[in-house]
């Protein structure tokens, strides 16, 4: 059996760089020779135990590579082109996948939560010399000649993830934005306000070259959460609160700041992939009485 490399999830706090058998293609299904991937946060969530799979998984979600063999039933693609693979892989088929919700694909029939995330998550992923992609007919696309894998690489996660969060957002033209975190993903989600017409973008970081790269990218004001109250300049900022608020890094205090810059009506954007019990302060999303405050505590 031939092998290949790959790095392998054992446990909490527990990755090795093992030799595992390499994939090989039955009907529907690719298998790419890796030429380039990243490591999200989420992986960081699986390593450190925040978000649980099963040991001896491969991790790794965000692929680019060459076509090494294909199955039955492909068309379109040959052994060789280069292609790009999306982090989640629905089937294009099922309820959900018909329905426009490709993350919530249930393989096949019906819906299941997180079902269209598979790479590292429910199936080896992409941090290996070789990939089995599912459902490739879905979930291959080529890439330019003229186009580099590291230039593309961003596609297959962090650039469309940063993008859809301000999409989920409804950012209109004219808007008023607040993306809190400056990393890839929220560097992405300023771009993304950016191009949908947002006029006025605050980017939030504690780190001053994200600062910098994100006024590069877009932002129109930034600020550093050690050195002030954010969410009281930002309400000074926009006269009262921002109309959409992107969360790019996954904690209470940011999910909670960003309910905390919105104005009335106005829409938060969730990206972060949250470690425990996420809880949503009442005071922050509406004005409620005593009375309604004690019934929702007591009932959840």
């Amino acid at each position: 059996m031939q092998t290949m490399l790959a790095t392998v999830f054992h446990g909490v706090n527990d990755i090795r760089v093992d030799s595992v058998p390499k994939p090989s293609a039955g009907p529907g299904e690719a298998v790419l020779r890796i030429t380039a991937t990243t490591i999200c946060g989420t992986d960081l969530h699986i390593v450190r135990g925040e978000y649980p799979v099963r040991p001896g998984l491969i991790i790794g979600h965000e692929p680019v590579g060459v076509i090494e063999e294909l199955g039955t039933g492909i068309t379109g693609y040959n052994i060789g082109d280069r292609v790009l693979v999306g982090a989640i892989t629905p089937c294009g088929q099922c309820r959900a996948c018909l329905s426009g919700q490709h993350s919530q694909c249930g393989h096949g029939s019906g819906c299941q939560a997180m079902g269209g995330w598979r790479f590292g998550n429910t199936i080896n992923g992409a941090q290996a010399e070789y990939l089995l992609v599912p459902y490739a007919q879905a979930n291959l696309a080529n890439i330019p000649d003229e186009v580099t894998d590291e230039q593309v690489v961003m596609l297959a996660d962090i650039a469309s993830t940063g993008f859809g969060g301000a999409e989920s957002g409804g950012i209109k033209i004219g808007d008023t934005v607040v993306v809190f975190a400056q990393g890839p993903i929220g560097l992405c989600a300023t771009v993304g306000a950016k191009l949908m017409g947002a006029t006025l973008i605050i980017g939030v970081d504690g780190d001053e070259n994200r600062l910098a790269m994100a006024r590069k990218m877009g932002a129109d004001v930034t600020l550093n959460h050690h050195e002030c109250n954010v969410v009281e300049e930002v309400l000074k900022l926009t006269g009262g609160g921002v109309d959409v608020a992107i969360e790019a890094l996954g904690t209470q205090e940011t999910f909670e700041s960003c309910l905390r810059c919105l104005r009335p009506g106005g829409t938060l954007s969730s990206l972060g992939v949250y470690s425990g019990k996420l809880q949503i302060p009442y005071e922050d999303v509406t004005a409620i009485s005593p009375k309604q405050r004690f019934l929702l505590e007591h009932m959840y």
